[in-house]
């Protein structure tokens, strides 16, 4: 949950919106922001996705401190027709998916502690804009994001949310893409964490697999630790291909099969690495299979 003090005085409207309160960023927040952008700065060329350094340079986000959010909002509009909203937190799933349906990015306007550089039990500023917003400066992307928010509102009403929920922690947050260079990282819960992206493509630890959306749906994952599996598409447009038709049907069919752990292997799949699964704790917290 969101510590009060983030909450104070805060006025928040029915879609858990809020102005970013540009007036409560102290020196201490402005320099954790700029410490956390440097070392990604340095860590991420020949890691990252072509798409997301792209997107990064193409925003002019400041690194001298948490940026205004308007003005990151009003570039991404003219490139693909998304503005960033600023939200107290983590804010319930038809609050989210009906902001992505509309094309808002729901942003967390408080950013971690100095002693939490390297794990935060809940999505911060640096990960919501640092690693997320980038990618939307990509259309294909973009255009995935808004599809996958409607298709939260229609999951909503077939007791399907955390097949969906699946589906975004696997590619949204922690997804790899393959380049001719090799696998390169598009989520945003990697692309902000140093410690996993490192591990996503240097480790033995964790399974890579090919994307495949039923097989996905299928598996929990971990919040307690870096990902024992990740599954790695081939494109962007691939991605959003594989999830544009109905997933009703997807839905009916999953009822019938059972679900697989985290780090569990499938006689079907297209495994591109086989991992010892010897996966360190990190991530937000928590403790569960999900």
């Amino acid at each position: 949950m969101v510590a009060q003090e983030h909450l104070a005085d805060l006025e928040i409207a029915a879609d858990y919106t809020h102005a970013q309160p540009l007036e409560r960023y102290t020196a201490e927040d402005h320099a954790v922001w700029r410490s956390l952008f440097a070392r990604q700065a340095g860590l991420l060329p020949g890691r990252a996705c072509p798409e997301f350094l792209a997107g990064l340079k193409g925003l002019g986000m400041a690194s001298d401190g948490v940026p205004d959010f308007e003005r990151l909002s009003d570039v991404l509009d003219r490139a693909t027709g998304w503005r960033i909203v600023c939200v107290p937190g983590l804010v319930p799933d038809e609050i989210f998916f009906g902001h992505l349906a509309q094309r808002r990015f729901p942003v967390t306007w408080w950013i971690r502690r100095a002693d939490q550089l390297d794990y935060i039990q809940e999505p911060d500023a640096f990960h919501d804009i640092y690693g997320h917003v980038p990618l939307l400066m990509n259309p294909v992307f973009a255009d995935y994001m808004q599809a996958y928010g409607e298709g939260g509102l229609k999951a909503a009403g077939l007791n399907a949310l955390h097949r969906l929920a699946r589906l975004y922690w696997y590619t949204v947050e922690f997804g790899l893409i393959e380049t001719r260079e090799g696998p390169r990282i598009y989520g945003a819960g990697i692309l902000s964490s140093k410690g996993e992206s490192v591990f996503c493509l240097d480790s033995a630890a964790p399974n890579r697999v090919r994307f495949d959306l039923l097989r996905l749906m299928r598996t929990r994952y971990r919040i307690d630790t870096f990902q024992k599996t990740y599954f790695v598409i081939r494109s962007f447009e691939d991605l959003f291909a594989a999830t544009r038709p109905d997933f009703t049907p997807l839905y009916a069919a999953l009822e019938n099969q059972p679900d697989l752990g985290a780090g569990d292997l499938d006689a079907k799949d297209m495994v591109l690495t086989r991992g010892t699964l010897d996966v360190a704790e990190g991530g937000w917290g928590g403790s569960a299979d999900v």
